[in-house]
């Protein structure tokens, strides 16, 4: 709370000043001339989270539900540790091995520089796989024995269990899943830093560079003064008010989850 009293006391004369539709709407980030437009970090935050969740929602569901209803008990043992391994990982060394592994193979594969919005995505699906299989496996274990009997009892296979009843049943819970790691995925800064190639521009393909909100923080606040400050500040803000808008998104959907 205090936080956020104190980023909005900094952000907001930004606001009142530039004007708060002009510094959200405009696409130009040039500081030094007095123009602060965060439209293509907000951009590329979103792209970069939405390709992230594509990743890493169908990785992260299937393998909890393969740990909590398919493996042997002494291979879910074996892969829950690995799993978790995962989260443990400092952010950096996602980034340093995304720029010696993944850009290179993007630009060799795609072409362009590299550094790009497929880059930021990929390692970001990685990196959220550890939230969404916990959560996801917990609310899969979470649904009643007796679901699985009935089914079984009318005749359905293991697999029709799984996928009409179960998952369904566990429903609410998987949006959970999915919520927790784009709240995650959207306030990475060090490793999509790394690879995303921090243009200031609008990205126009998935192979085009990208800076996203947390990045645009992370890179000039150590030297930004004044305005350009004030600007950062309100960065933040515009970053608080798209994870309160995406959490509300998903939180609808869920309560519509849980009345059907």
């Amino acid at each position: 709370m205090i936080i956020g009293l104190f980023v909005a006391a900094r952000g907001l004369p930004l606001f009142l000043s530039f004007g708060a539709w002009r510094f959200i709407a405009s696409s130009q980030w040039e500081p030094a001339q007095g123009l602060f437009g965060v439209f293509p970090m907000i951009a590329g935050s979103l792209l970069v989270t939405a390709g992230a969740l594509l990743l890493a929602v169908p990785l992260g569901v299937g393998m909890a539900a393969f740990l909590a209803e398919l493996a042997p008990a002494p291979l879910a043992r074996a892969l829950r540790p690995a799993v978790d391994l995962l989260a443990g990982i400092p952010s950096v060394v996602y980034g340093f091995v995304g720029l010696a592994v993944l850009v290179p193979w993007i630009r060799s594969a795609f072409g362009g520089p590299g550094f790009s919005v497929l880059a930021g995505a990929l390692l970001l699906g990685v990196m959220v796989l550890p939230t969404i299989v916990a959560v996801a496996e917990d609310a899969i274990r979470a649904v009643p024995r007796t679901y699985r009997e009935g089914s079984l009892a009318l005749g359905a296979t293991p697999w029709q269990t799984l996928t009409r009843v179960v998952l369904p049943a566990a429903r609410p819970g998987i949006v959970a899943a999915v919520v927790l790691g784009m709240g995650r995925a959207i306030g990475e800064t060090m490793a999509v830093l790394m690879v995303t190639g921090n243009v200031t521009a609008l990205p126009d393909s998935l192979l085009a560079p990208a800076r996203t909100l947390t990045a645009n923080i992370a890179l000039e606040m150590s030297y930004a003064s004044g305005r350009h400050q004030e600007a950062l500040f309100a960065t933040g803000i515009v970053l608080f008010l798209v994870i309160m808008a995406l959490n509300a998104a998903a939180a609808l959907a869920r309560r519509k989850e849980e009345r059907a």
